[in-house]
């Protein structure tokens, strides 16, 4: 079962036209990698399926259900996560407040003056367990601004999977870190993703062929081609267009 589709899903930016009719189909517990060249579009495929932005034409489709324009928030509050190219954290806020900011959001919690939220012990040992998860407890008490840019990457994509969703979608996630902080997200990926669906923009080819079951490729807001990592890795046209000689 598809838990997400796109159908001739089109976007433009005034005169200039983006996405020509993408047909995307993500299963159930796949983890989908979405891969192409610069301006291939696929942050705004991203931006058009979880609501930043509208599509000029085409439809979005999760579990069956057609959400094709809900915002951001109505998309968490039915299960999908996202994670973005740059770093969304909050600032000025600890690592232990930003993870229970995404779990409150999950539970439906709001702030208000007849509620103290430092007291909501099951909230606050849930973002302790998200923490040691993530290896981050010993920076629980540390602003995300002053986190290593490896853990501030970490704290980001374990806030979009503290709301528990069913899909989460993550944008270059990798981008800017060492190969060291690369191999420790990846294998946080891999821990707190388990069981759910992920699809991820991606430049690292190494990140693309380890983690996903199966690899779309865009190019000039089309599909090129879409199959297994390793039909991919020997499709003519994707290196020509893409991949070139790269032994990945």
């Amino acid at each position: 079962m598809n838990i997400l589709e796109t159908r001739n899903l089109q976007h433009s930016f005034g005169p200039l036209k983006v996405l020509f009719g993408v047909d995307l189909q993500i299963a159930q517990g796949e983890r989908h990698a979405v891969i192409g060249p610069n301006g291939a579009g696929k942050t705004t495929l991203f931006n058009t399926i979880t609501g930043t932005y509208r599509p000029t034409a085409g439809e979005v489709f999760f579990n069956g259900k057609n959400i094709t324009g809900f915002p951001p928030y109505r998309l968490a509050r039915i299960g999908v996560g996202r994670s973005f190219q740059i770093t969304s954290t909050f600032a000025n806020l600890t690592a232990f407040q930003n993870i229970r900011l995404a779990i409150l959001a999950k539970d439906g919690i709001r702030f208000n003056l007849f509620r103290k939220v430092d007291q909501m012990k099951k909230i606050s040992q849930e973002t302790d367990e998200m923490l040691q998860r993530i290896n981050l407890y010993e920076d629980r008490h540390t602003k995300a601004s002053a986190l290593s840019y490896g853990k501030s990457r970490a704290l980001e994509i374990s806030m979009a999977l503290a709301t528990d969703p069913e899909l989460v979608l993550l944008d270059e996630f990798a981008a800017g870190m060492s190969k060291e902080e690369t191999q420790d997200a990846v294998a946080l990926i891999r821990r707190l993703t388990e069981g759910k669906t992920v699809v991820l923009i991606e430049h690292d080819m190494d990140v693309v062929f380890s983690l996903a079951d199966r690899i779309t490729v865009l190019h000039y807001g089309k599909i090129l081609a879409t199959g297994k990592p390793e039909d991919i890795r020997n499709n003519q046209d994707v290196k020509d267009a893409y991949l070139g000689d790269l032994e990945v």
